[in-house]
This record gives structure tokens, sequence and C-alpha cells, in this order.
């Protein structure tokens, strides 16, 4: 039987969080579902779109132009308790009219504490794969109680590269770029799996995957 092909929106939080959206879709073709998920442009909207759910949202269904199956959001916890923000998110789900499956993607406290696990990715993408310098990097337990992860990411950033002067302030200046190449790196098996805020994401996606393959199912219809 051929796989069908479920529509999707992803909704980040900035240029920087798009490779999230492969991440994602990888997390759904393991649990036999193909997502594809699109990433709209506000930049093609003549006005400024605002940054609270529902607006977003409404903006992405008015670029996408079709209901999609599926909708995710992206949206860090920063100081607020993930379930305050996921309550936000369905609120803007409502207010925006959305009929689509939601799928809240929240980080506790940010995404770059997914991107404080692999060490050896950070070194690498800091352009000093060999280096030995302590990074500082926080045990897998105390990641997600960090009060900065992205500042923290950056400090173990520049004491990968060993860098100092020009090169300290130019790596600086690509951090943007550097937690991209981090993200394109995270792997979705490993122990990124073991934090509360992607074991709540595979739970979410689980519950889709078990609703569209049991509506699959009633409706094939079996030869007699």
């Amino acid at each position: 039987m051929t796989r069908r092909t479920y529509s999707g929106l992803f909704i980040a939080e900035g240029s920087s969080d798009l490779p999230l959206a492969g991440i994602i879709e990888s997390l759904f073709f393991a649990r036999g579902v193909s997502v594809r998920l699109s990433n709209p442009d506000y930049s093609l909207l003549s006005t400024r779109v605002r940054r609270d759910v529902k607006s977003r949202l409404t903006a992405g269904l008015e670029l996408t132009g079709e209901t999609p199956n599926v909708i995710v959001v992206h949206r860090d916890s920063d100081s607020a308790d993930p379930d305050e923000r996921r309550r936000e998110i369905e609120i803007g789900a409502q207010a925006a009219s959305v009929t689509s499956e939601i799928v809240p993607v929240i980080p506790v406290r940010m995404t770059e504490a997914w991107l404080l696990i692999d060490e050896r990715a950070i070194r690498q993408v800091a352009g000093n794969p060999g280096g030995h310098m302590d990074l500082g990097l926080p045990k897998l337990h105390e990641i997600e109680r960090k009060a900065d992860p992205k500042k923290l990411l950056g400090e173990c950033l520049i004491r990968a590269a060993d860098a100092t002067g020009r090169r300290r302030k130019a790596l600086e200046s690509r951090f943007s770029n550097h937690r991209r190449q981090l993200l394109q790196r995270l792997d979705p098996n490993g122990p990124v799996t073991q934090l509360t805020g992607w074991q709540a994401l595979e739970h979410d996606i689980d519950a889709v995957t078990r609703r569209w393959l049991s509506q699959q199912q009633a409706t094939t219809v079996v030869p007699h």
C-alpha cells in the first residue's frame, strides 16, 4: 500500500529554528506516517506579522492557501511553565479557528538546551574538533534547569573554538549560523530523548499518528 503523505505547516520562533521541521518529519516517518512540513515566508505579506500564536497561525494559513493536516508550533517555554505555553498555543489555535491537528514544540527553557548535549558537534561547529578544553557543559539531568541555555551555548562555542580577540568577535557574530548547524546535527534518537520537552513532543506526535492510522484502517475497504 502506498504511504499517504500528510500536509503540514511549521510555525517556528525564528529562521534558525527551521531545521526542526526536518527532524519532526523524521519523527513522524519513524511512526509510519509521511508528513511534509512547509515554512511560511511572512515577508511575502504586505503587513508585519505579530509574534503571538494567533497572528502567526493566521498569517501562515493565509500564505499556505489551504488547511493542512497538521500544524507544528514551536515556542520556547523561556521562564514560563511548559503547560502555560501549551495553553497559549491551544488558545491561539482556537482564536485562529484552526481545524488542523496541532503539535506543540516546547523546549525547556529554550531550544538551545537541546543543543548542549552533543559535545563533539559543538567542537566541530566551533571549528576546533580536536580541542580538549573543558567546555563547561551541564550534565544531562541539569540541562532543563539552566536559566539561560542560549548564553551558555554561546560560551561553550567560544571555549570549544579556543578563540580570543578578533576571532572571538567573529565567532560571536556567527552564533545564529552555528546554532542552525547544531540543530541540523541533532540526533532525534540520542540523549535528547531523555529531556522532558522532547518527550512531550514525541507524546504529541504519537497521539496524532495513532489517530491518523486509525482513520486509515477505518476507511480501508477489505476485498471479499
